[in-house]
C-alpha cells in the first residue's frame, strides 16, 4: 500500500492511494491536487549516506569509501511533495540528490544482515539538496550543506516493504524542468540496505520511523530559482519540488 499524510479542510489526515485519487482515513475520496502534501511520516533520527554510489564518488574525484560515511539530518530539513526549497542568494551551486529512503519499522540493536529487512517498514523518496559552496569535506558534510530548513523533500508516499520485491534493484531518475538529468539504480550502492542496518545498529539503537537516506548516483547539476525538480524511483512514485529565492521565501 502507498500511504501518505496530507492537510485537507483545516485538518491533517493519514491517507492512501485510491486509483488516481486519495482516500482519507475517514473514508472520503479527494483529488490529489486538493490537498497539501506533508511528509509521509515524521522522521525520527535520519541517517544520510555520503558517496554511497561509486559513480558519484568518481564524479567528484573521490575514492569509494571503505565503510559507510554517515551524517545526521534534523527534522527541520524535511518538506512534503509539491513543496518549496529555498536557494539563498549567496549560493552559487545547489544540486539535487535523488535517494531511496528506508524507513525503520521497529526497534533494533545488533541486527544481522540476514535479518535486516525484518526491521524495515517501507520506502520513500528523498531529494537531499546540497549547498556545495559550504562543502568543506565530502566525507563529512557540515551543517550548512545538508541541514538547511526545507532542503530535503520527502514523499509523496511511504510504500509498504511487502510491495517492493527487490529494493536493491530500483531505477532512479531526476528531471529538471521535464529534462532527464540523473539516472541510476539502487543495485549500484556501495553499501546495500542490510549492510547499512547492520552497521548502524552495531553501535546505536534503531527505532521506529528512523530513516536511512541511502545516497545518490552521479548526475548532480546546479539548479536555479524557478526550477521544477522531479525525483522518481520505480515502484515508489514521483516527488515534485520547486526552487524559490529569498524574496519568495520571506513572503511565504
Amino acid at each position: 500500500m502507498k500511504r501518505a499524510r496530507v492537510a485537507y479542510g483545516g485538518a491533517i489526515y493519514n491517507a492512501s492511494e485510491y486509483d488516481a485519487s486519495l482516500q482519507l482515513e475517514d473514508g472520503r475520496i479527494v483529488n490529489q491536487d486538493e490537498v497539501t502534501w506533508l511528509t509521509p511520516l515524521n522522521p525520527r533520527t535520519t541517517f544520510a549516506l555520503g558517496l554511497n554510489y561509486a559513480d558519484h564518488a568518481a564524479e567528484l574525484a573521490f575514492d569509494a569509501p571503505s565503510e559507510p560515511l554517515i551524517f545526521l539530518k534534523g527534522p527541520n530539513t524535511f518538506v512534503g511533495h509539491n513543496g518549496f526549497t529555498r536557494r539563498p542568494s549567496d549560493i552559487t551551486y545547489m544540486h539535487y540528490e535523488c535517494e531511496l529512503a528506508v524507513v525503520i519499522g521497529k526497534k533494533g540493536r545488533y541486527v544481522k544482515k540476514e535479518d535486516a529487512y525484518d526491521y524495515v517498514k517501507g520506502y520513500s523518496i528523498a531529494n537531499d539538496y546540497a549547498f556545495r559552496d559550504y562543502l568543506e569535506n565530502y566525507y563529512r558534510p557540515n551543517l550548512r550543506v545538508k541541514n538547511r530548513d526545507g532542503c530535503t523533500p520527502l514523499g509523496p508516499w511511504l510504500v509498504d516493504k511487502e510491495d517492493i520485491s527487490d529494493p536493491m534493484n530500483l531505477p532512479l531518475y531526476t528531471y529538471v524542468n521535464d529534462k532527464l538529468v540523473q539516472k541510476g539504480n539502487t543495485k549500484d550502492m556501495i553499501f546495500d540496505i542490510p549492510t547499512l542496518i547492520e552497521y548502524i545498529s552495531s553501535f546505536m539503537t534503531l527505532s521506529e520511523n528512523d530513516v536511512i537516506l541511502t545516497g545518490t548516483p552521479k548526475g548532480s547539476v546546479d539548479t536555479k530559482v524557478g526550477d521544477h525538480i522531479v525525483t522518481e524511483i520505480e515502484g515508489i512514485g514521483r516527488l515534485a519540488n520547486t526552487i524559490i529565492g529569498d524574496e519568495t521565501f520571506m513572503k511565504s
